[in-house]
């Protein structure tokens, strides 16, 4: 199999399964995750031989996004904040979305020396790209997850970065330690939300890094906003991924447990996205 019919297979076999620009973006990561072939080389080497194992890995591939299996799960890999992060079905994929709070917290914090925590980490995606961008930063992370911190692990080594990571519970977050910042992507989406999702991301994303009961929707946030509010140092600063719907309740929340200059801040596509606070 040369790359041009590679290209074409699964051209013709994703043609149902998205639309054209993301059947073409999704063609591109595989081309360059799966066969090592970056844009140019597409473009160059159309008449390219691919190794054996081409044809049986393209029909795979096909057969699992068919079903509707996010690719990030099927190449084992997603794109975060300019670096290459291991996912597997035991963390969240990171979302773009999640970029612009990390930018965020980088432009607003240029120190050096920060202490900081990552509250849900996931595949540690929030926290390496932290402690790679900020300067001379101490960086912990936690997780329930054991599957999770594992994967987190496994990333922070490739990436070559030194983050501090336990096992923990957000809702039973232990003693408070001392920081500059802390930051959290909670579960934040009502069970009730469930029917608007797409297929990929209820079938095979986490449920419990997702989901909040209808009626307790803040229930990550009454426990991450009183232990921040402990833990951080005088100025030091709170950033939360939200749930659009509950913006206010959210800002009510920070305000009641002492912090101030709180934000509600719109994400790049109009959305509210975030909340931030500082301690008093």
């Amino acid at each position: 199999m040369i790359l041009k019919e590679a290209i074409e297979q699964l051209r013709n076999g994703l043609a149902g399964v998205a639309e054209p620009n993301e059947v073409q973006a999704m063609i591109r990561v595989i081309c360059e995750d799966v066969f090592n072939y970056d844009p140019v080389d597409v473009a160059l080497r159309q008449e390219s031989e691919l190794p054996d194992f081409a044809p049986q890995r393209v029909a795979e591939i096909i057969a699992r996004l068919q079903r509707h299996e996010p690719l990030q799960y099927i190449v084992g890999s997603a794109r975060f904040h300019g670096h290459r992060f291991k996912v597997t079905p035991a963390v969240l994929i990171p979302r773009p979305e999640t970029e612009q709070l990390v930018d965020m917290i980088v432009d607003e914090n240029p120190g050096s020396d920060l202490r900081v925590l990552d509250m849900g980490t996931g595949s540690g995606c929030i926290a390496i790209s932290l402690a790679r961008a900020l300067k001379f930063a101490q960086v912990d992370a936690l997780d329930v997850s054991r599957d999770a911190l594992e994967v987190a692990r496994e990333n922070a080594a490739a990436l070559k970065v030194k983050v501090r990571f336990f096992e923990s519970d957000m809702l039973t977050p232990q003693p408070p330690a001392r920081y500059d910042i802390i930051v959290s992507n909670p579960p934040y989406i009502c069970w009730g939300e469930r029917e608007a999702m797409d297929r990929n991301v209820l079938d095979y994303e986490p449920g419990q890094a997702l989901f909040v009961p209808d009626n307790d929707p803040l229930l990550f946030y009454k426990a991450i906003v009183p232990y921040a509010a402990q833990s951080l140092e005088r100025a030091g600063h709170l950033y939360l991924e939200i749930n659009q719907r509950f913006g206010n309740e959210i800002k009510r929340l920070l305000e009641e447990c002492g912090f101030g200059e709180v934000r509600i801040i719109e994400d790049s596509y109009g959305k509210v996205r975030f909340a931030t606070g500082v301690r008093s």
